[in-house]
């Protein structure tokens, strides 16, 4: 087994007043040349937006953008005439970028910080049609047991949103003392395990919140929590 350990003071921070933003891999104006991707994966952020704020318009092109709220509510409207669509806490929003999308992300909220997630995956195939979809996963879908919210459009895995790209985002939330053995779909995978909260170890290293490992060459992992945790497993192909 292949591991890399991030902890989370080890990211990457920029304090833009109405925006605090933790970069698991080099973004904007952070740069480290030994986080600048896990395999397929290019961007983790984890960040939190003041209340009125956020993006302006801006675009993108030939990537994979996977949001998830953990808090709050983000309005978001693009190019393809979605106007303001709010994304809750419990939903999951992907979009493909590809052939080029326009897009603002702002809090839907004039009280309230927005707490997200948002994940950047590079495709598989470039300068398709964009394409945008969201779904609500019912938390306890994901009590001790794995949840799977996105993986390929090539796949028949029901009940998942869809990307251009040979991955699985999954969640999990393990009670305390519990084990949980992660299988890899393909020995060309590694799977990027971010702990959303608690206390939980892997291969013998303690994970505390927002601290995550990177893991490789193996075929399957065991987790063992020594508090409540929460997961978040994205598997990406390495090579």
């Amino acid at each position: 087994m292949k591991t890399v350990i991030h902890k989370a003071e080890s990211r990457g921070f920029a304090n833009h007043g109405w925006l605090q933003a933790n970069h698991s891999f080099s973004f904007a104006s952070y740069f480290d040349k030994e986080k600048v991707q896990f395999g397929a994966l290019r961007v983790l952020n984890d960040d939190v937006i003041a209340p009125k704020m956020g993006f302006g318009t801006h675009p993108h092109n030939n990537m994979e953008i996977i949001t998830i709220p953990l808090s709050g509510v983000l309005k978001h409207r693009d190019s393809m005439h979605n106007e303001w669509q709010a994304v809750l806490p419990g939903e999951v929003q992907i979009m493909s970028a590809g052939i080029g999308v326009e897009h603002s992300e702002i809090n839907g909220s004039n009280t309230e910080h927005l707490s997200l997630f948002q994940i950047w995956v590079i495709p598989n195939k470039e300068d398709v049609t964009p394409r945008y979809d969201q779904k609500t996963f019912d938390a306890e879908g994901r009590k001790n047991k794995l949840q799977t919210l996105v993986s390929s459009i090539n796949e028949t895995h029901e009940g998942s949103l869809k990307i251009h790209q040979d991955a699985l985002i999954s969640r999990i939330d393990l009670d305390k003392g519990e084990t949980f053995e992660y299988q890899l779909k393909s020995e060309n995978h590694g799977v990027y395990v971010m702990t959303i909260f608690g206390k939980h170890s892997i291969n013998e290293n303690e994970l505390n919140t927002r601290d995550a490992m990177g893991i490789s060459d193996t075929s399957i992992f065991k987790i063992e929590t020594i508090e409540d945790s929460g997961l978040l497993f994205i598997e990406v192909p390495i090579n």
